[in-house]
């Protein structure tokens, strides 16, 4: 079992009313919290330990996990007491650490930070507002074979994503540009990776010296960053229309990503 670093710390999501900000991965699709698919996936495959690294409003999912025993089961409370009784426990196995990573910090930053938490460890990392099939096991065995200090998840583009530049072997380059692409052979971060503890090294002598760039291009420039190639479903969910379709396919019992069972 890996520890799972979720990159939840971003600005507020564009997906609900302007009244109503929420941290994007707290945005629900089936009345969930995107956190919440994303950690069923992880766990799925065994990876039940996970780090959170939030920004805005990050009280509200430390609330969320703070009484997420609560909210999964059924309650008697006796107002005169304050006693709370708990009936039909329904809860997850997780241990679930969620760290203040502040709230216009870079991805290196919230990183190097999460670190802190890896005991000298590889872990695995995701990104808090994507959804995929990508089947978390191949990916560590591929890791695993691979010798890099990064094995990154790359996906077939969906709209406008930054492309990632590959050798023949698959290692990453660097990115191209951010244009709409539909060729075969066009590739994206795909939102999931595996990180050796030596990258953490190197992230945070980038992060000291100030010598900066993406997390994938300090990587490359010190080690290898290979690639695992899926071809499944990947959905950055990112306007109210991906909101809407992931929604769709919730309800129809269609979910791709719904690797777990009930």
């Amino acid at each position: 079992m890996m520890k799972v670093i979720i990159l939840a710390g971003g600005l507020p999501s564009t997906l609900i009313e302007e009244d109503e900000k929420l941290p994007k991965p707290m945005a629900e699709i089936g009345g969930r919290p995107l956190l919440w698919h994303i950690m069923k996936q992880y766990a799925h495959y065994g990876h039940t330990d996970f780090v959170i690294c939030t920004g805005y409003k990050g009280e509200i999912i430390k609330d969320y996990f703070m009484n997420f025993y609560i909210y999964q089961s059924d309650i008697t409370v006796d107002l005169q007491t304050n006693e709370v009784k708990i009936h039909r426990k329904q809860t997850e196995d997780w241990k679930v650490s969620v760290i203040d990573t502040g709230r216009d910090s870079s991805v290196l930053k919230r990183l190097c930070m999460a670190g802190d938490y890896t005991e000298g460890e590889p872990v695995l990392v995701a990104y808090g507002d994507c959804l995929s099939d990508i089947d978390i096991e191949q990916l560590v065995r591929q890791h695993e074979s691979s010798g890099a200090i990064a094995t990154l998840a790359v996906a077939h583009p969906t709209g406008r994503n930054e492309i990632l530049a590959l050798n023949a072997d698959g290692c990453y380059r660097g990115v191209e540009h951010a244009e709409l692409h539909y060729e075969p052979d066009a590739w994206v971060n795909g939102c999931s990776m595996v990180l050796e503890p030596k990258a953490f090294e190197i992230l945070r002598q980038a992060e000291r010296t100030r010598t900066g760039g993406s997390v994938l291009d300090c990587l490359a420039m010190s080690g290898s960053v290979a690639t695992y190639r899926h071809a499944g479903f990947w959905s950055p969910v990112e306007t109210i229309r991906d909101k809407v379709w992931l929604e769709g396919l919730w309800s129809k019992g269609l979910a791709p990503w719904k690797v777990w069972e009930d």
